[in-house]
């Protein structure tokens, strides 16, 4: 075998739809925990100047931002290692590792770490479904400041006083009732609106609620693999169990022919 055909036989054992989900795996917990945890510097940084003057009014927001970042790299570093776990089953239990290895068993332990992997697949599922959910909640508050500020700022607006439309966070839960400010109006609200912290967070949530719906979308993708893999290693089992009594019997009529034949000589 030549060069080039060892090459296209190792390609053939390459678990591509493994490896589509696992890099988009990567990338949509990537773009979710990196552009999450400087969204949520930036929004405790707006908070601190415009909205919180007081330190303890915002000292619960902060350490809650902070345990969020904590989460945060714990996600990351678990994904990471799972998408790699479920990689290699992917290599393990695909169809052309069958056909690379001309004897390929499976056991009872393998395939209940596979139904495991996709039971834990569908929890990590449900759970991003969520995550998903969540990351979209400061998208809305975000873009209603910015469509207050596009309101104030538009020219056919028919504005009596724009130092009567103001933002209130307070609302919203974010900080306590008896913080101050807790509110900004008119022009506060228009630099508010103007300044690169918002902006920039803004656009980061967007892209964090990005990445967690392309992980909701791998982890459904990875579950239909593990599901595909894992009714593969049944079939084979089966298969396996199959070709070991047909071999049995085999065997055991060949022993009552060489016994028969025996027997025949014997007598002759």
């Amino acid at each position: 075998m030549g060069c080039f055909e060892c090459c296209i036989k190792c390609l053939g054992g390459v678990p591509y739809a493994s490896l589509v989900a696992t890099i988009l795996c990567f990338s949509g917990v990537a773009l979710f925990c990196g552009c999450g945890h400087v969204a949520l510097t930036g929004t405790v940084t707006i908070l601190e100047t415009h909205f919180s003057k007081v330190t303890t009014d915002h000292a619960t927001l902060t350490d809650v931002v902070q345990l969020m970042q904590y989460i945060i790299y714990g996600i990351a570093s678990f994904f990471f290692l799972y998408g790699i776990i479920l990689l290699a089953e992917g290599f393990y239990t695909t169809s052309a590792v069958k056909e690379l290895h001309s004897e390929f068993k499976t056991t009872a332990c393998g395939r209940c770490i596979s139904g495991m992997f996709v039971f834990l697949t569908y929890i990590l599922g449900v759970a991003w479904l969520g995550v998903f959910g969540f990351s979209a909640v400061p998208v809305f508050l975000f873009y209603n400041m910015w469509s207050t500020c596009e309101a104030m700022r538009s020219p056919v607006a028919n504005l009596t006083s724009i130092d009567s439309i103001c933002v209130d966070v307070r609302q919203y839960g974010i900080i306590p009732w008896s913080a101050t400010p807790g509110k900004a109006c008119g022009s506060n609200l228009g630099t508010i609106c103007n300044t690169s912290e918002f902006y920039l967070s803004y656009h980061l949530y967007i892209v964090a609620c990005a990445g967690a719906g392309a992980t909701v979308i791998a982890l459904i993708h990875f579950l239909m693999i593990l599901s595909a893999n894992w009714a593969y290693l049944k079939d084979a089992s089966h298969m396996h169990a199959y070709q070991d009594i047909k071999m049995k019997e085999e065997q055991e009529l060949q022993d009552i022919q060489s016994r028969s034949k025996e027997r025949l000589n014997s007598y002759t």
